[in-house]
């Protein structure tokens, strides 16, 4: 997925009421207000001062000139900050073969209605396979080491969407809950139980009920997200596990 206008510096003031930003640009000092596409609480993505990139646009549909695109990290490493870009990016990787596990599929199909008044992000289908629902989670929050976590906050939501396709795996199909590493400085990713104990114990209760993860890390720069490499998932979601 790449951006469609070139990206430029500036510098986070604060973040605030979910999706606004003051940011000063880094090439004239001027203050402007940028879009913030992200909902959640952005941990460790939102300290004052950290080095944005944003994306000016000349929509007049649009009430802002500017939106918030990655949040510059240690060591040259990128995170994204808009969540709306994973079903984009996972989209591209499945049309382009790079999930080995969902290999084979002839349609893939965004936003299909299933469950109780819920869409899954991709529905897959093939001739001799069953069908393969997939849903995907958005993951930024990094506390230690190289481990990608999630969720960042509570997530009934989430939580909704695992005993969701814990029931499509009783009814014979596949269920796939895939982890988009949307950082580029992770090599793993685990369950923060411990920010939201429900999400561990539903994210526990669907891998025993045949619910399949897998997580896929992202190449990310000023030019755009890429579908990444396939990265480990730690199964000690309640604990915390791993090092």
């Amino acid at each position: 997925m790449e951006f469609a206008t070139p990206l430029i510096p500036a510098r986070l003031i604060r973040r605030y009421n979910r999706f606004l930003s003051d940011m000063m640009l880094e090439d004239t000092g001027q203050e402007v207000r940028a879009h913030c596409p992200n909902p959640g609480a952005m941990l460790g993505l939102k300290d004052p001062g950290i080095r944005c990139w944003l994306e000016p646009n000349d929509d007049p549909k649009k009430k802002l000139d500017y939106g918030w695109r990655l949040a510059e990290l240690d060591g040259g490493h990128m995170a994204g900050i808009d969540t709306s870009l994973p079903n984009r990016v996972v989209g591209e990787g499945l049309s382009a073969g790079m999930v080995p596990e969902l290999a084979g599929y002839d349609l893939i199909r965004p936003e299909v209605k299933y469950g109780k008044n819920s869409r899954i992000d991709f529905l897959l289908t093939g001739a001799g396979l069953p069908d393969a629902y997939v849903e995907v989670k958005n993951v930024h929050l990094r506390r230690m080491d190289d481990w990608a976590e999630f969720p960042d906050c509570v997530t009934a939501r989430g939580a909704k969407h695992l005993a969701e396709l814990s029931d499509m795996v009783a009814l014979g199909h596949r269920a796939v809950l895939l982890f988009l590493i949307q950082r580029t400085d992770c090599g793993r990713v685990k369950v923060a139980g411990d920010l939201d104990p429900t999400y561990a114990a539903a994210f526990d209760a669907a891998r025993a009920a045949g619910v399949e993860v897998i997580a896929h890390g992202t190449e990310i720069d000023t030019r755009g997200v890429r579908f990444g490499a396939a990265l480990p998932v730690d199964a000690a979601s309640q604990s915390g596990g791993g090092a």
